[in-house]
């Protein structure tokens, strides 16, 4: 087992199984294969006559998934189920699954250990590095170039908007008059000078705005919603959804998406409130500390 391997810890992973009713010869899609956690759990369920469908937009990523999964999968050997991957976002789902085909459907919106614990990926103070936050390093912006080139209007809105973040004004000034900016490091410094941590945060001063800039620069709300618009389409009757938040403005999206869907007879809502992890697990991995899983259940009515 690499060292990879072992920081990286799926959360909730028995309560998605069990709500997904993984099963042997079944269709599963995971949408955030990440590192593989929840997947080389799943397949082991799945059998010869299941197929595991895996989404990352993290070419990274879905390098060491494919490495993992290769690994368990020659374990099975016959028993192995049969593993697609799919290097695109998850919002591209219906354009590579096909319509009324899957039985479960698995989405964990958490940034992965990978991209987190490697500082030249940008998405955390905890190490100085560039400041890129990209999740498909490919293409698009950076948050270099947001910080950079945004006016303060505008960062000062995404850092509210995103982030939650009541001092978005003064963060935004600071910004502007620190330009340029290119690291982790450096941008945490100019946040926490504008807005220094006060005697009740118990996070540091610059979270809400690295959160928000992440979000903004990978869409992730956009990519939320087209996933939740598109999975009725692709679940069979009685086929299965659980995703997994870690912040309020993923589960808000998630909540009401399903509660409208069940006003109109599409879905049946299993989760009446978001479970959370045990303290058990939350001692054993604290990034598992604010997820919230929401499961929900096709129903046949509306085909």
């Amino acid at each position: 087992m690499t060292n990879r391997d072992q920081r990286h810890v799926p959360v909730l992973c028995k309560e998605a199984i069990e709500f997904l009713r993984v099963r042997a010869g079944a269709t599963v899609v995971d949408c955030t294969l990440g590192m593989a956690g929840h997947a080389t759990e799943v397949i082991q369920l799945l059998g010869a006559e299941g197929h595991l469908i895996g989404f990352d937009r993290d070419p990274e990523a879905l390098d060491l998934a494919k490495v993992r999964l290769a690994r368990v999968a020659n374990e099975l050997g016959s028993q192995a189920p049969r593993i697609t991957l799919v290097g695109e976002a998850f919002s591209s789902i219906a354009s590579h699954v096909e319509p009324v085909s899957v039985d479960g459907l698995l989405a964990d919106f958490g940034v992965s250990s990978l991209q987190l614990d490697e500082a030249r990926r940008g998405f955390s103070f905890m190490a100085d590095g560039p400041l890129d936050m990209r999740m498909d390093t490919r293409s698009g912006p950076d948050a270099a170039q947001v910080v950079n080139e945004a006016s303060e209007r505008e960062l000062a809105d995404l850092i509210y908007e995103y982030g939650d973040e009541r001092r978005s004004r003064r963060i935004a000034r600071a910004i502007v008059r620190g330009r340029p900016i290119t690291t982790t490091g450096q941008l945490a410094r100019v946040v926490a000078s504008a807005a220094p941590a006060m005697k009740q945060d118990r996070i540091h001063p610059a979270t809400r705005t690295f959160q928000a800039l992440r979000i903004y620069v990978n869409r992730e709300l956009d990519e939320i919603r087209a996933l939740l618009e598109a999975a009725p389409r692709l679940l069979k009757p009685s086929g299965r959804l659980a995703v997994i938040s870690f912040h309020s403005l993923e589960d808000r999206i998630a909540k009401d998406s399903l509660r409208e869907g069940a006003r109109q007879g599409i879905w049946e809502i299993l989760t009446k409130k978001p479970v959370t992890p045990g303290e058990e697990e939350m001692d054993r991995n604290p990034r598992s500390r604010s997820a919230k899983m929401r499961a929900a259940e096709r129903t046949a009515s509306s085909l």
